[in-house]
């Protein structure tokens, strides 16, 4: 089955809302061995302006692969999971993502194109608090290798 170039475009529904802990930021933290103080002590992230920890840039790839992977998962979409590897990824902060953050990630197909024989899907997700501030954008490329 072919990638379903209609989807391009395509703006997913919402995720269920994600709320930001200090547990998950300090797992995270640990899981890719950056011992940054604002990550883990709450006295460490006031003394450097923030209310409570931050989380390390690359955290929104948590909140984000859950809607862009819903997303790609769709059996309309036709692609070949098992052909997938992943091409870039890049996140565009308005501000970090904190402990106590409550947020959803809604996934926009804003690219589908050809190189070669691999079709390559960029998807941009939306990442909000629930008040509809806008806190990232988490921008992938994933690559669909042609046979």
């Amino acid at each position: 089955m072919a990638i379903n170039r209609e989807y391009a475009g395509r703006v997913f529904p919402a995720s269920q809302p994600y709320e930001v802990s200090r547990v998950k930021i300090a797992e995270f933290a640990a899981a890719i061995g950056d011992a940054n103080p604002v990550y883990l002590d709450p006295a460490a992230a006031r003394a450097a302006g923030h209310a409570d920890v931050i989380a390390p840039p690359t955290f929104a790839i948590v909140i984000s692969m859950a809607g862009s992977g819903a997303a790609l998962a769709d059996p309309g979409l036709g692609l070949n999971y098992a052909m997938v590897v992943h091409g870039e990824q890049r996140f565009e902060y308005t501000r970090p993502i904190m402990a106590g953050d409550v947020v959803t990630a809604q996934v926009t197909l804003t690219d589908i194109r050809d190189a070669g024989r691999n079709v390559m899907l960029t998807t941009s997700t939306e990442i909000r608090t629930a008040a509809g501030e806008h806190v990232c954008t988490a921008v992938s490329t994933i690559v669909e290798r042609g046979a």
